[in-house]
């Protein structure tokens, strides 16, 4: 089978292709045949990470396909059936292993790039935004907003009745974007004032700007932050806000609710089949082309999900 790796760290240059062998399903795993690869800012980030001593990242994503095998003791999926899931390794392949706790099935009807498109980026926005426990009527910012996480976000703040919902993006040429995708205004991380103060701020960048995320909160106001960014916020700006910041992360809600990741999931397609939720794919690009798509991702380019199609 064809997949991408890299044996150094650094930019999309130093992804390459190979050959090598199909892998196996162990106990609690499904073998499938991909169809999309979702690429994912995280997965990019840590390409170009430094890591003194350590070894290049796995290259993980989730992933769309058919189970072609199933590992011992797997019940509830069989071989035919077609699915969506997190890879945490080799994600960028022909061929893909995973967990069954984090896989689940495409609906009928659904193709897998719509699955990639949305489900992981769908429960990440759905999860965020609960997560900022946002009441009727207030005031919601969103920034990565023209992102595949951020413009669903963007559509769950609408249809959560929030009050006034903001996109923040890095450049004015997606202000059109996002405001089809839910945005009431738009602001860019460069400008000095973000229009604020917002009751909620969902955060999917991290680094440098939580500091202005932060300011810009109002009083009592909740940041949740879900991004691989890192970033450091400082104390004393959240105790004269009254404010709060919280971290949301997917896999803890797969792992330690599996019944409430369900029911999300189930909303998910609910709500997707009932237009309230639109998914955005920024380009298909054929698997070899991997590097293709993470300098897409890199230079913020981007209006939705970058998707590689082996």
């Amino acid at each position: 089978m064809l997949r991408i790796r890299h044996e150094v760290d650094g930019g999309p240059e130093v992804l390459f292709a190979e050959e090598a062998d199909i892998p196996a399903a162990d106990a609690g795993e499904l073998l499938i045949r991909v169809e999309a690869v979702g690429v994912t800012l995280p997965t990019v980030r840590k390409v170009r990470e430094a890591r003194e001593g350590s070894e290049p990242v796995l290259l993980g994503g989730e992933v769309a396909g058919t189970v072609v095998a199933t590992g011992p003791g797997v019940t509830g999926f069989t071989a035919g059936e077609r699915v969506t899931g997190l890879c945490f390794a080799d994600a960028y392949a022909e061929y893909a292993v995973l967990n069954t706790a984090m896989t689940s099935r495409i609906p009928a009807g659904a193709g897998a790039v719509e699955a990639v498109a949305l489900v992981r980026s769908g429960l990440v926005a759905r999860g965020a935004y609960e997560a900022g426990r946002v009441e009727p009527g207030e005031s919601v910012l969103v920034t990565a907003a023209a992102s595949a996480v951020g413009t669903l976000a963007l559509q769950y703040a609408k249809a959560g009745g929030a009050g006034r919902v903001v996109a923040a993006v890095s450049s004015a040429d997606k202000a059109g974007f996002v405001r089809d995708r839910g945005a009431d205004e738009v602001v860019l991380y460069g400008d000095a004032d973000w229009g604020g103060p917002y009751d909620v701020i969902v955060d999917g960048v991290g680094g440098d700007l939580l500091g202005p995320a932060v300011r810009a909160l109002a009083t009592g106001g909740r940041l949740v932050a879900f991004s691989s960014g890192g970033g450091t916020v400082e104390a004393y700006e959240l105790l004269v806000r009254g404010a709060s910041m919280i971290g949301f992360q997917m896999r803890a809600v797969a792992t330690g609710k599996p019944e409430l990741y369900e029911r999300w999931l189930r909303e998910l397609w609910q709500l997707r089949a009932a237009g309230t939720l639109r998914t955005a794919v920024h380009e298909e690009i054929p698997l070899a082309g991997a590097a293709r798509a993470h300098a897409v991702i890199e230079q913020r380019r981007n209006l939705g999900k970058v998707v590689l199609v082996p």
